[in-house]
């Protein structure tokens, strides 16, 4: 039976979060108010659509940050953000990594390894 899942990622930043959904191939929609799980529409502020998928992903906004609800249950879903939503976690944290360096100055370089990345922060 289906239910609703938190991804357990601290999100403060919703432009991050777009540029992460868009390195997945994923579509942040703002300003969305409902979401699709098993037979329902669940309450959010905004919601995450992932091609091919039947479900989406919730996002609510909750004590200064935002927390991401979805229903693992449609396989294209889960398939899309990897177990318990690894690869959107990975790609949020690269892409606040890639803000954060160029902030200060720093460049980026990202290598595939067989894990996943390796993120290479160079010092001007």
């Amino acid at each position: 039976m289906s239910h609703i899942s938190k991804i357990e990622l601290e999100v403060r930043d919703l432009g991050v979060l777009a540029q992460a959904c868009e390195r997945l191939g994923l579509e942040l929609q703002r300003d969305r108010t409902t979401f699709k799980w098993y037979g329902q529409q669940g309450t959010c502020d905004h919601r995450i659509r992932v091609p091919k998928a039947d479900y989406e992903i919730g996002i609510r906004a909750k004590d200064g940050q935002y927390e991401l609800v979805c229903d693992f249950f449609d396989r294209e879903l889960a398939k899309a953000l990897g177990p318990q939503g690894g690869l959107l976690k990975q790609a949020y944290a690269v892409e606040k990594t890639r803000l954060e360096a160029r902030r200060k100055g720093y460049s980026v370089l990202e290598q595939p390894i067989e894990t996943g990345l390796r993120l290479r922060i160079r010092v001007a």
